[in-house]
């Protein structure tokens, strides 16, 4: 549903829809082409607000708007207009200056903008970076809004999707399930293959890089310990593809189960470049969708450097 400040459904938007609609008609008479003819997609330009674009995303969400969700507006106003979007993982403060830079002001992220799950601004008392944070984000008039919950429910998943999508093996996984098969490969292959389709610099890995890999559990992000290794318990994979891992639960797992001569592999990506495809895939998603603006992915980048 469309919001006004006024708080009449629907008609701040129809209000603009019909001025610029005039204006088109005005041109088009001077011109002598017809107003609602050919090429009407190009003459109308509709002016979004973040609060339209975030409702013509989740009319396309199983079950949306949820009633408890973490996908909530983290700054800015919901009625202010769009002049671009940029979609990325995290809302860094580079990507922030890149997206001013582009005259954008509608940032839409998968992940936490301030260092906590839920975005409480009070977790760390007067968090000095966080306020910074903030101040720039109001200075640039940006908006952000969180997208998390909501990709990831939507079908296919839209994280899982983009990964498949830039690894090529949407042809293995046509059930979006966890576990699918690949032509097998030695583990060192399948790991070259990861970091030149995904394009990672780094991945970390443990388990004998010669082993056969066929079955494969893929699961981006950081979906915890009691999740991984269950899954794994339960189908067996010969390699499980992770985000993240607490080093603690996983990762010790895994390297017991090799200390005990199972052939069980474990792929490290990073949380980051391990779902950016997803948010990227989004940005292609929403230019199908939103023709009116101009919409980039940002690549958050990996955060650590290697030495």
């Amino acid at each position: 549903m469309e919001h006004s400040s006024s708080g009449h459904p629907n008609l701040s938007g129809r209000r603009r829809f019909i001025e610029q609609s005039v204006k088109t008609m005005a041109v088009a008479s001077l011109f002598g082409i017809p107003a609602f003819g050919y090429g009407q997609a190009d003459m109308v330009s509709y002016a979004y607000t973040v609060q339209e674009i975030i409702d013509l995303i989740l009319k396309e969400v199983p079950g949306a708007p949820f009633a408890q969700t973490v996908d909530t507006i983290k700054s800015g106003s919901p009625d202010q207009q769009v002049t671009g979007i940029v979609t990325c993982m995290f809302a860094t403060v580079n990507i922030i200056k890149q997206t001013a830079k582009l005259g954008a002001n509608f940032i839409i992220a998968h992940e936490p903008s301030f260092y906590n799950h839920t975005d409480d601004k009070n977790w760390v008392a007067d968090n000095k970076v966080l306020k910074e944070k903030e101040e720039l984000l109001r200075r640039n008039g940006i908006a952000i809004w969180r997208f998390h919950d909501y990709w990831h429910t939507y079908r296919p998943d839209g994280i899982r999707y983009g990964v498949l999508k830039m690894a090529d093996w949407l042809t293995y996984d046509q059930d979006a399930k966890p576990v699918f098969s690949v032509p097998p490969t030695r583990l060192v292959e399948l790991v070259k293959h990861l970091k030149q389709s995904l394009k990672i610099s780094h991945v970390r890995v443990l388990g004998d890089l010669n082993q056969i890999c066929a079955k494969i559990a893929l699961m981006p992000g950081a979906a915890g310990g009691q999740a991984q290794i269950s899954l794994v318990e339960k189908e067996d994979p010969d390699v499980l593809i992770v985000g993240e891992v607490h080093e603690w639960e996983t990762a010790e797992y895994f390297r017991d189960a090799n200390q005990l001569g199972q052939k069980k592999s474990l792929v490290i990506l990073g949380h980051s470049v391990s779902e950016e495809p997803g948010m990227d895939w989004l940005a292609d998603w929403l230019r199908q969708r939103v023709k009116a603006i101009k919409i980039t992915h940002i690549a958050s980048g990996e955060p650590f450097q290697w030495v």
